[in-house]
């Protein structure tokens, strides 16, 4: 079972943990996307210091879902203000 063409891996490194990440993205862009989880990850343990890894990890993923979907909307409001729909 071969890897698909154009999909490239790398490693990263996630709260201390390594990653082989596949996809089509640049490797660069794998590890924008790696540290940016990892930051956030970071964040969310200081806050509170006693989640486990799991709980860590869903409330991390709750809160880049959050900014994304705030992002969304924005961008959205944005687009009807400049295409005059209400």
């Amino acid at each position: 079972m071969g890897e698909e063409p154009g999909k490239r891996r790398t490693t990263v490194l996630i709260n201390g943990q390594n990653y082989v990440i596949s996809g089509k993205a640049d490797v660069s862009h794998i590890h924008e996307v790696a540290n940016f989880v990892d930051q956030k990850m970071k964040e969310m343990r200081k806050i509170n210091p006693y989640l486990d890894k799991t709980q860590l990890a869903v409330l991390t993923a709750v809160n880049i879902s959050d900014e994304y979907l705030r992002l969304r909307r924005q961008m959205e409001q944005e687009r009807k203000k400049r295409d005059g729909e209400n």
